[in-house]
């Protein structure tokens, strides 16, 4: 199992916990709200409008708070001013990391980044350090109860790279244009998705066989996810099955 694969169940896990604390809509509305005032309002001609739109749909944030977001991106409301911005970093054991935030104030946003990596054991990395190991993908995750060769056809059919078996799950990687796509005609095939982004695949892991160095890695992820700006973390390690069991118990 391939570490973006191992990675892709943790965050969905993950995002599930955020959304029981209630963190995942502001971070979800920011998203919408961003991509409104890059791209314009209107959902049908702006993709990233739609995948945010379609993401915060699933996560039940209501429809009423995804229209102010939107209407804040393009004026027709006031509101915050976010930007997009990325950091790069090393995790213990040399895991590399980029973090990308929307905030509205880059002197706080960078120093708490920072702040986080050193209490943490990691370190901060220079711009472009990092960014190489990794390639934008599409990712959807469906139900393991999909027959294969079925799921890989309509999948492929709408240009789906390739098909990752996650153990309780199917992992569909695509080209980042190409996601709304496939996640349409995986869907018009009768198959149910749980989840579709765009995140940053590690074109090489690293193994993290040892339970403590798998604890300070995934210790770090937490403390820069309940920062406020940060919106996605992404990394380059995988966990075996035996280690990740003994780090959730």
């Amino acid at each position: 199992m391939s570490g973006h694969s191992k990675w892709a169940t943790i965050k969905h896990k993950k995002g599930a916990q955020d959304k029981a604390r209630g963190k995942l809509f502001a971070k979800l509305i920011r998203q919408v709200e961003v991509a409104a005032r890059e791209g314009g309002g209107d959902v049908s001609s702006n993709a990233t409008l739609r995948t945010m739109f379609a993401k915060a749909r699933e996560a039940s944030v209501p429809l009423d708070t995804i229209e102010r977001a939107i209407k804040r991106g393009t004026g027709e409301l006031e509101g915050v001013k976010y930007e997009a911005v990325s950091y790069e970093g090393y995790a213990p054991g040399g895991i590399a990391m980029i973090i990308e935030c929307l905030t509205d104030n880059r002197n706080r946003t960078g120093p708490d980044v920072r702040t986080i990596f050193s209490k943490n054991g990691g370190s901060m990395a220079e711009p472009g350090a990092v960014a190489w190991q990794f390639e934008r993908k599409g990712v959807i995750l469906t139900s393991r109860d999909i027959d294969e060769d079925e799921l890989m056809l309509a999948a492929a059919d709408a240009g789906a790279e390739d098909l990752v078996d996650l153990g309780d799950s199917w992992q569909v990687l695509c080209p980042p244009h190409l996601l709304q796509e496939v996640r349409e005609s995986i869907e018009a095939a009768g198959f149910k998705v749980s989840s579709s982004e765009l995140d940053l695949v590690p074109n090489a892991t690293i193994e993290l066989n040892d339970e403590l160095d798998a604890r300070k890695v995934l210790k770090l992820v937490d403390a820069l996810e309940d920062l406020d700006d940060v919106q996605n973390v992404y990394a380059n390690f995988d966990i075996p099955d035996s280690i990740l069991e003994l780090v959730e118990a």
